[in-house]
């Protein structure tokens, strides 16, 4: 027989593994079906227990008890896991309502005793362990538990009862062994002890011994012949070994006392396969011919002996995984003909959605993405992390400075009020910090790690903002994050279309008659600007989105207070304070953007702007930027 795929029946097969560490792949990769016949597989190495999902669990059962130890709380990460692992068998109902709970509180960790109050397994898999005697008929109830429950839902595969089983065996050695003598050995010391132990322990896997295939390491194949041989991993460096493994005896001492060496593995490996190659009809040999730190990429010498003495014809193919580069293709959502964006677009022209000064410059940065956003509604998942990102600093900012003016705007702002108000700054960065990371601004928690830094460089930004605005008193303040709603009018297939925008103005600052737009950036924006035609080039390098939202935000305002000559501001605190690109004020060629100046500015953004709004709604597909950062 040539072919596997040219027989009639598997036959007397061995699939034999050089690399043990492919004995997954190989269980994955043999089909459970040949010729519409079931295929029996008998395994004869040890399943190492460390890589199912068995160990998974109990894994996860010693760090959670472990953090309970230290902490008496849980990390979200661990409860996620917990929720998600397949032998938890918790409905998919059950386990969305948890983590919708989690992830509305943004809680990084979870009390014990919460866990505790969602009873059955909860109750079991999170009761602490009080004694060391108690850490292995703990982790027995739950394995117990989970096995009842599994059997009585009759979803209990072979493979897993199997590995249940050896688990449970084996604590109960481990129970017996050690059980009456660890009373005063630390709770810690005996996790780490049966994690230790159950990490190492190998589970053979019942089968047939006398049909179908074989899966076996070489030294199994001992006097044992097949007609179909396929041997995997057939590398030099792993059959024969590159090493004898690790060892305080050098080499010259073991010759010298006739201990092993090198050479008897040599030996002993190809006795192995020359044996087992006597009476087979067809030998297949699959070595990897990539290099990697495992290994050389080369077939083993036994393969090279073999060819240049036996005389056998070999056949050699070679897997090539051709690796093709797609061609560039233009990423466009057509709009005309698709009725689900014609509504959704038509809606913002009925004024029954409102467009934000971010939804607009994510339209001119890449109007692509604003179709994902706004039209798709495809948003990120929301994740629970510890780490804090860039814009939740920012929304930190912005309400420790709302809380800061709050009970000074009643009166004028002078340099004296500011510096008595800073004396407050830390509590009203932790307020400010648990409003928005918790929705609970008066919650009272522990601050650690990464959370401390967060204060400490809100706290930082805080002041630089303060001194600037010490540096301007003194000023009256009108309001603070202040919602403004506007109208826009274009042209639109010649007739005139409107839309509604809004936006929250972070404050509206008075001083000396003029009345100025004051927004709190964390990022890396510019104040400096080339031309209002370049701000809204979609394809172009120039584009400064809080340019365009300051605007949006002054035309809005003078619409809806009935204002003019309202003057943009921008706090950037990260460069607020540098000679060269620090400032409030934006700058066009060395001009500030102020008095005459901005009042001709204004006209042509407004100009620009409405353009814009007619691409939007008219142009007949949603594009791709041509500049990939935008």
């Amino acid at each position: 027989e040539d072919d596997y795929s040219q027989s009639d029946d598997v036959g007397p097969t061995v699939v034999v593994l050089a690399d043990e560490s492919l004995l997954l792949p190989a269980l994955q990769t043999i089909p459970a079906n040949f010729n519409g016949q079931a295929i029996d597989l008998n395994v004869t190495m040890g399943f190492a227990l460390s890589t199912s999902s068995i160990f998974g669990l109990a894994d996860l059962w010693f760090s959670s008890q472990l953090e309970i130890i230290h902490t008496g709380k849980i990390s979200y990460k661990n409860v996620e896991a917990f929720l998600t692992h397949p032998l938890t068998g918790l409905t998919q109902k059950m386990r969305d309502k948890i983590l919708t709970a989690l992830l509305k509180e943004n809680e990084v960790e979870i009390a014990h005793e919460r866990l505790l109050r969602q009873s059955g397994l909860f109750e079991v898999f999170y009761k602490k362990i009080a004694n060391p005697k108690n850490v292995v008929p703990y982790l027995l109830e739950v394995l117990d538990f989970i096995l009842t429950r599994l059997s009585n839902a009759k979803t209990l595969k072979k493979i897993d009862a199997e590995l249940f089983v050896k688990t449970i065996q084996e604590l109960n050695r481990l129970h017996d062994t050690f059980g009456k003598h660890i009373g005063d050995e630390e709770i810690q010391f005996v996790i780490y002890l049966v994690q230790k132990s159950l990490q190492a322990v190998a589970v053979p896997l019942s089968g047939d011994p006398l049909n179908g295939i074989q899966l076996m390491g070489l030294l199994e194949t001992r006097n044992l012949n097949f007609d179909k041989v396929v041997i995997l991993g057939f590398n030099e460096g792993i059959i024969p070994k590159s090493s004898i493994g690790n060892s305080f005896i050098p080499d010259s001492i073991r010759r010298v006392y006739g201990l092993p060496v090198l050479e008897n593995l040599d030996a002993i490996s190809s006795y192995m396969v020359y044996r087992l190659m006597q009476r087979a009809k067809n030998i297949n040999f699959v070595y990897n011919s990539l290099t990697d730190e495992s290994t050389s990429g080369e077939a083993s010498r036994i393969l090279k002996q073999l060819e240049y003495e036996s005389g056998f014809d070999f056949t050699y193919n070679e897997l090539n995984l051709d690796v093709k580069t797609e061609p560039f293709k233009e990423v466009r959502i057509e709009k005309t003909n698709n009725i689900f964006i014609q509504e959704t677009l038509q809606k913002y022209l009925d004024k029954k959605k409102i467009l934000s000064p971010s939804a607009l410059t994510q339209y001119i940065s890449n109007p692509i993405d604003f179709f994902f956003n706004y039209i798709a509604g495809i948003k990120e998942p929301k994740e629970v992390s510890a780490v804090v990102e860039a814009n939740e600093i920012g929304s930190i900012l912005h309400k420790v400075m709302e809380y800061f003016y709050q009970d000074l705007m009643k009166a004028e702002i002078t340099a004296d009020l500011i510096k008595e108000k800073r004396k407050q700054v830390p509590s009203l960065i932790e307020k400010a910090f648990n409003s928005v990371m918790f929705n609970h601004p008066d919650k009272v928690m522990e601050y650690k790690g990464m959370q401390r830094v967060i204060l400490s460089i809100v706290d930082a930004y805080v002041n630089i903002i303060v001194n600037q605005d010490i540096s301007q008193t003194p000023f009256n303040i009108i309001s603070l994050e202040q919602k403004v709603e506007a109208e826009i009018s274009f042209p639109l297939n010649g007739k005139e279309a409107s839309i509604k925008i809004f936006g929250y103005i972070d404050r509206v600052d008075v001083k000396d008659g003029v009345t100025k737009i004051v927004d709190y950036k964390t990022g890396s924006d510019k104040l400096a600007f080339k031309d209002v035609t370049e701000l809204f080039n979609s394809d172009g390098k120039n584009i400064n989105k809080a340019l365009v939202q300051t605007l949006l935000y002054t035309y809005a305002y003078e619409q809806f207070s009935g204002k003019t000559f309202v003057e943009p501001n921008l706090y950037v605190v990260k460069t607020m304070n540098d000679p060269t690109l620090g400032g409030v004020w934006f700058k066009s060629n060395r001009q500030i953007l102020k008095g005459d100046f901005l009042e001709q500015i204004k006209p042509e953004f407004l100009a620009e702007l409405r353009k814009k709004l007619t691409e939007l709604f008219e142009a007949p597909y949603f594009l791709t930027s041509a500049i990939e950062d935008n």
